[in-house]
């Protein structure tokens, strides 16, 4: 399999896990809003959440998948399973005791995550209610991460990018028994729902280790010991974990700011599930399958091959990302309007949500830039360079973020996120270039300004073409009138950057998909052989 395929492949289970998403979140717009109640869930839900992000993209994406491909080549299978099972039992003895220590400190939890919720008010009550009964998803996802990472490890990519479909079916599900029961807009609404996040937990936990069960990596339990190997993983494992979750550490922060600006939390929480789509579909494609590809390349000694699908990988991610940056920065009303302005999110949360959207998107490029250009480091076991990149990012978002939330805001919040991401992107590229470890060639110099190009083109289009629309776009119009109207601009939007791309030389499918397959895509004699769940 070609990384091309693997990307389509990893790309098309996110795409579904976002359009389910999608689902889930408009119905939980329609059912919570952006008041007191979806706040608490949106808290509740971001720390194990964020862990989830954190395990399934960082950690064990930056520090497992080269250890335990070394393992796989040096010692085989056997040894290679000794090592995950020794990772597993350490990892299930430590989150268990995490989700212990959280539920139990959860008071102290929202105190961090969310300040400006009162302490002695029935909003910061539920708040905790709801991270008690949402913890135990932390160490599911933490257990699932880790499975996914092995079968990346063995190239297999499927039922790992599939898995966080269940938690949107689990929700989709859970709402509309809520919906049935008649408790939208209630507290106890807000349990049942906190409920399905653990359930979906279980599912996704499942799903990932029947995959790990039919790949013949499985391995038995034991009890935890700290093996060389484990030490080793364990200096990896930290300062990956932050350079590999910068953007969601981010989050959190904007999260705890907003918390002191009513209906903040929920705004910058729709918003972030737009962006997500194409930073999902592109960046964790990207970053998944690019770097057991990178440390393989690496290993057997051919650097020329490592730089060949570095340099298309950014081409392909920018082909994407840059005209989806600038379509959501020019059509965001019409986008969150047409998602979620119905029963009780009204049109002040859609103005409040566009401008969140805009602000984010400003920073989509350097966000899946970031999962292009931490791999080589990753790829080489330098974790310690992009952490201390990642603190940079962290402190400039960190004060920028509350400088511009006393000014203007949440919008603030979001533009110190981007800001953030794009400080990271250029630091890691400008160590990258400084080590050797990035040499841009011919063909991505000669496309890049022409992809420029065509997506300012597009972007031209994308704002005629919405004031033209506008009739059809309006709250007065049916679900079904909007959606068509919008999937006309956005379809219109995409043609036209495809046709004038591929015009000007800005981009060319058949080059790019020839980057992407090499001699070593496909090692004959490899353990690594490519397979799909």
């Amino acid at each position: 399999m070609t990384m091309l395929k693997s990307f389509a492949t990893v790309g098309g289970a996110t795409i579904l896990s976002r359009i389910l998403g999608f689902l889930r979140d408009t119905m939980i717009a329609s059912a919570l809003g952006t008041g007191p109640i979806a706040d608490a869930f949106v808290v509740a839900f971001r720390l194990p959440n964020l862990f989830r992000r954190l395990f399934a993209e960082g950690v064990f994406n930056s520090a497992f998948v080269p250890l335990y491909s070394r393992e796989l080549e040096e010692r085989g299978e056997e040894g290679a399973g000794q090592f995950a099972a020794d990772v597993a039992s350490i990892l299930v003895f430590i989150v268990m005791g995490l989700c212990a220590l959280g539920m139990i400190a959860a008071p102290w939890l929202v105190d961090v995550l969310a300040f400006g919720f009162a302490r002695s008010g029935d909003k910061f009550d539920l708040t905790v209610l709801l991270t008690r009964i949402c913890f135990p998803y932390l160490g599911l996802m933490a257990v699932t991460g880790m499975l996914g990472s092995l079968l990346a490890a063995h190239r297999r990519f499927f039922l790992p990018a599939l898995a966080p479909v269940l938690l949107n079916v689990v929700l989709i599900a859970v709402l509309m028994v809520i919906n049935w029961a008649g408790l939208a807009r209630s507290p106890l609404g807000g349990e049942v729902l906190a409920y399905g996040v653990s359930v979906a937990g279980i599912a996704q936990l499942t799903l990932v280790g029947i995959g790990v069960w039919l790949s013949g990596a499985g391995f038995r339990l034991h009890l935890p010991r700290l093996t060389a190997s484990m030490r080793r993983l364990m200096g990896l494992a930290l300062p990956g974990l932050l350079a590999g979750g910068i953007t969601q550490i981010n989050i959190v922060v904007g999260t705890t700011l907003a918390s002191v600006q009513a209906g903040a939390v929920a705004y910058l929480y729709y918003a972030d599930r737009v962006y997500q789509l194409p930073l999902g579909v592109v960046g964790i494609a990207v970053g998944v399958v690019l770097l057991p590809e990178i440390a393989y390349r690496i290993r057997i000694g051919r650097d020329d091959l490592a730089y060949e699908a570095q340099n298309r990988s950014l081409e392909f991610a920018l082909a994407l990302t840059v005209p989806a940056a600038l379509g959501l920065m020019v059509a965001a009303h019409p986008i969150v309007e047409v998602l979620f302005e119905r029963g009780a999110f009204g049109p002040r949360d859609t103005s409040m949500t566009a401008d969140a959207l805009a602000a984010f998107a400003f920073g989509l490029p350097a966000f899946v830039m970031v999962k292009v250009f931490s791999p080589a480091f990753f790829a080489r076991l330098d974790m310690k360079t992009p952490m201390w990149i990642a603190i940079v990012a962290m402190l400039v978002n960190v004060v920028a973020g509350v400088l511009l939330f006393w000014r203007i805001g949440h919008l603030g919040i979001a533009l110190a996120t981007s800001l953030a991401g794009w400080i990271n992107a250029g630091l890691l590229f400008f160590m990258l270039a400084r080590r050797r470890h990035w040499r841009t060639d011919g063909s991505l110099e000669h496309r890049l300004p022409r992809l420029l190009v065509a997506a300012a083109v597009m972007t031209l289009f994308t704002w005629l073409a919405q004031r033209l629309a506008a009739h059809w776009l309006g709250a007065e119009n049916g679900l079904m009138i909007k959606v068509s109207a919008l999937a006309l601009v956005i379809g219109g939007s995409a043609a036209i950057f495809v046709t004038i791309g591929v015009w000007i030389g800005g981009l060319d499918w058949r080059s790019l998909k020839g980057g992407f397959t090499s001699e070593t895509s496909q090692p004959k004699l490899s353990v690594l052989d490519v397979s799909i769940d």
